[in-house]
């Protein structure tokens, strides 16, 4: 059976938390076994729901278990074996212990490592739904395009830097007088990108989605609009956005009217910016809501009788490859991007998209890589790539 993956990120100070909380919480009344885990340095997931949660899952209602994912314990056990061994060289280079150690930890990858703890989940059978509440949408972004970049290196650099270090790490010792990786820093790294691989595969599987949470506020929903363009760009699905405290229309005095103007307004252009996906509203609360019944009926009123886990009826993702008579189009799906935004480019059997400031390398299927870009274009919010068959080059 498979897992329902839903992720909720937006701009810090959404409600994401509690989006994902309540989303939760209503899953779970539904009679599925429900995890709702939080991969967020910020730990406010223990807090909606008013109780301790740590490092294992824990059982606030029936059907519902909460993890607030450890990352530094997750960091020490996927990255410690590499990380010793840069403090060795740094060591050997005369750095003092404490500088070498925290020159060995790379800003972010705590919060990246804590995905692995959604992939031993997903692939336990435990559970019917799982919630992912991240963290705001920048580090969200960042954390999604790091098993295809790590990929690259594994391919294209770590194969030949493991082979040639086997066979002359005798000699590159004594030549550098730093000492060189042994096999079980490369396997560690190896099982780091593999498991990052594979939580990239259940990610953009269909039953995997995300969601984003905004307020009716100009520049978060520029934000928003930028995310669904990068995250489409990696190939992740965009099912929905919930637009949070939104204050009703009608009533009080001309102050009041003044600002449920400008979120009308705002709201107005989220429809149209997200047209094609369900828009959820709301609205403002006093307080936020605390525990499961409050989440859940949060949930309840911003849903409005949808079912929150439904899956897309479209099939496609964002990427799709459609066959013609001369050759083949790669269709990416690139929301709001504009012409200027977009960067194409090709290495062998590799296209680099470039969007903004987020780059993606896209190695190409065998069908496509052995044939000719004859043409790219960026038109009603996706990239088109025309690929032409080889035999049409010979004379």
């Amino acid at each position: 059976m498979s897992v329902r993956i839903i992720l909720f990120t937006g701009k810090g100070g959404v409600g994401k938390t509690t989006s994902a909380a309540g989303t939760a919480a209503l899953a779970a009344r539904a009679g599925q076994r429900t995890l709702v885990l939080s991969t967020d340095a910020a730990h406010s997931l223990g807090d909606a729901f008013g109780r301790q949660v740590g490092r294992e899952p824990v059982e606030v209602a029936t059907n519902l278990w909460v993890h607030q994912v450890d990352a530094q314990r997750r960091f020490e056990r996927s990255w410690g074996e590499i990380q010793g061994y840069l403090m060795s060289v740094l060591d050997a280079a005369g750095v003092d212990p404490i500088t070498a150690e925290e020159l060995t930890v790379i800003p972010g990858a705590e919060e990246v490592l804590a995905l692995l703890e959604l992939r031993n989940h997903v692939v336990s059978g435990d559970w019917d739904v799982v919630i992912v509440d991240c963290a705001p949408t920048a580090e969200t972004l960042r954390l999604l395009a790091l098993p295809e970049a790590l990929g690259w290196y594994m391919t294209r650099v770590f194969g030949v830097q493991r082979r040639v270090v086997r066979a002359l790490r005798p000699m590159l010792s004594r030549a550098a007088g730093v000492p060189m990786p042994e096999d079980a820093v490369f396997d560690a790294v190896e099982r780091l990108h593999a498991d990052l691989e594979q939580v990239q595969q259940i990610l953009t599987e269909k039953d995997a989605t995300v969601r984003l949470v905004l307020t009716p506020e100009t520049v978060v929903v520029a934000e928003a609009r930028r995310s669904l363009t990068t995250l489409s760009l990696y190939g992740y699905r965009v099912d929905g956005v919930i637009a949070n405290r939104v204050f009703p229309e009608g009533g009080g005095d001309e102050w009041r009217a003044g600002w449920v103007a400008a979120q009308q307004a705002v709201l107005a252009e989220v429809r149209q910016s997200f047209a094609d996906l369900p828009i959820w509203l709301s609205g403002y609360r006093a307080d936020e809501p605390m525990g499961v019944d409050a989440l859940a009926g949060f949930a309840e009123a911003a849903y409005g009788g949808d079912d929150s886990l439904a899956i897309p009826e479209s099939g496609e993702g964002p990427l799709t490859i459609t066959r013609t008579s001369t050759g083949a189009v790669l269709r990416i799906a690139l929301p709001f991007a504009q012409r200027q935004d977009v960067d194409l480019a090709r290495h062998g059997d590799e296209l680099v998209v470039t969007v903004g400031s987020y780059r993606r390398l896209l190695s190409l299927p065998a069908a496509l890589s052995r044939h000719t870009v004859s043409a790219a274009r960026v038109e009603d919010g996706a990239l088109q790539v025309r690929f032409r068959f080889e035999q049409e080059e010979q004379p």
